[in-house]
């Protein structure tokens, strides 16, 4: 973890100096660069200091560099189609999941019948109108509209519009999906 490191570039970054940083935090010349190159470990209480200091939350400063912002560019993003179905992974980040799906009318987005998969969906209908399905529940859902479940019980999500639809889906499974969806 450098935490050393982060601590420096965000002070560079704003332009404050180790002299305006040792009058701010009240800690010594010589301590604060023992702390950006990772000579000493400060106490919580000390990184607490430097954390409001420099006017950032204290946790940034103890995440790891995998657990910081990801960017996923919009020509970057991967893209696949699955039967006549269009899906545009939007992020993910550990089990959390954002795709954009674009089905065409009558079609199904993922499987023609009912499925079930580990995790918890919200899906937020960008176009179109679609019918969702959940165990004995259906709705009907238009532009704007929203809807949630747990993917464990057996669901399923049809174009039921004159117009292609999309779909803004989000993902929460600690599971392993297969690249189709």
């Amino acid at each position: 973890m450098d935490i050393g490191g982060k601590i420096r570039a965000i002070r560079k970054r704003k332009q404050i100096t180790i002299a305006q940083m040792c009058e701010g935090t009240g800690l010594s010349k010589g301590f604060i660069s023992n702390v950006e190159n990772n000579n000493t470990s400060p106490s919580i209480n000390t990184l607490n200091t430097i954390a409001e200091f420099l006017n950032i939350p204290l946790p940034y400063l103890l995440l790891e560099k995998k657990q910081h912002m990801r960017v996923v560019r919009k020509d970057k993003r991967k893209k696949i189609s699955y039967k006549d179905v269009k899906i545009e992974h939007v992020t993910s980040k550990g089990p959390l999941r954002m795709l954009i799906v674009e089905a065409p009318p009558g079609v199904a987005i993922g499987e023609e019948d009912m499925h079930a998969h580990e995790g918890e969906e919200s899906h937020l209908v960008l176009k179109g109108k679609v019918l969702a399905e959940q165990g004995e529940e259906s709705i009907i859902a238009e532009e704007g509209d929203s809807f949630s479940w747990n993917a464990s019980v057996p669901h399923k999500v049809k174009n039921i519009g004159d117009t292609n639809s999309v779909i803004l889906i989000t993902i929460y499974s600690d599971a392993k999906f297969e690249d189709t969806f």
